[in-house]
């Protein structure tokens, strides 16, 4: 009989939760427990050896084996190499902030094992076995904002780095196949009259850099886009005093640097257009 644990899919568990639950060991990638006659496989982005991909809803994970070429016949790629039919019940998690780990079910091989090159612990290229991996159960969604800590971090991992290592590292991951991830995110519903009123009485001009819309859309239209000077995912209101237009240039600086000042100059000139609305009506 399959080993059914507690945690439901999608649940964000602990290292310890894991190790309790399944009876497996606290090191490693890959992990068999005779006790629940498992195989617990962890694909952890955080750390920059191994290169697990996602294409589509088929996960590439990469075998066992920090040195040296991998062998397919070694400790556990041979459990997950012959997983379809050894019995061993195949179970993933995914990390992608550390210390974090998101539980995606089941997993079975759907695709036989294949070689890639990829650099090992010692900074040198060597041959590793690759294992298409698909969900049993369940749709792959995974949460937005994890996936956009998960992105941060990467890029933070990428700045420190040298010239001649950043070139290094975008030479050995560099694909022509695009990896790809479906995320679920909440759907803020937003007000279109009152993003409309906020774009039309800007008259074309952003309301941060007083600059005019860099384009007009297919309508002939300036192109300016609402923003929420505090942020729906932050409890702020869809109303007009909380609602400015922005070029597309200003719009990302707020949503990266969201400057106190800035944050000012929006909020005057949202009270401004609320002002005007009261002058239109007594009109």
């Amino acid at each position: 009989m399959s080993f059914i644990p507690s945690f439901k899919i999608g649940n964000t568990v602990t290292h310890n939760q894991i190790i309790d639950e399944f009876q497996c060991g606290n090191m490693g990638g890959m992990r068999r427990s005779k006790t629940t006659n498992t195989l617990v496989l962890i694909s952890d982005h955080t750390k920059g050896l191994y290169d697990d991909k996602w294409y589509n809803d088929i996960l590439h994970y990469t075998g066992m084996g920090k040195i040296g070429d991998q062998d397919i016949n070694f400790s556990q790629n041979k459990t997950l190499t012959q997983s379809n039919t050894n019995g061993v019940d195949v179970h993933l998690f995914e990390v992608l902030v550390p210390h974090n780990y998101i539980y995606l079910g089941p997993v079975k091989l759907c695709g036989e094992p294949y070689k890639e090159e990829q650099t090992d612990d010692d900074n040198n290229l060597r041959s590793v076995w690759m294992f298409p991996l698909c969900i049993k159960e369940g749709d792959i969604l995974i949460d937005e904002e994890a996936f956009s800590k998960y992105e941060a971090i990467s890029e933070n991992k990428a700045k420190t780095l040298s010239l001649e290592k950043l070139k290094q590292r975008a030479h050995e991951n560099q694909s022509s196949k695009v990896a790809s991830r479906s995320v679920k995110s909440e759907a803020y519903i937003r007000n279109p009259y009152v993003a409309e009123y906020t774009k039309r009485i800007a008259k074309g001009f952003c309301q941060l850099c007083d600059q005019e819309a860099p384009f007009k859309d297919t309508k002939d239209n300036p192109y300016l886009e609402t923003h929420h000077i505090k942020w729906l995912s932050e409890g702020g209101e869809d109303t007009l005093e909380n609602t400015t237009a922005l070029c597309p240039n200003c719009h990302r600086k707020m949503h990266i640097l969201n400057q106190k000042a800035d944050i000012e100059i929006l909020k005057k000139k949202a009270l401004a257009g609320v002002s005007y609305e009261s002058v239109c009506s007594s009109n």
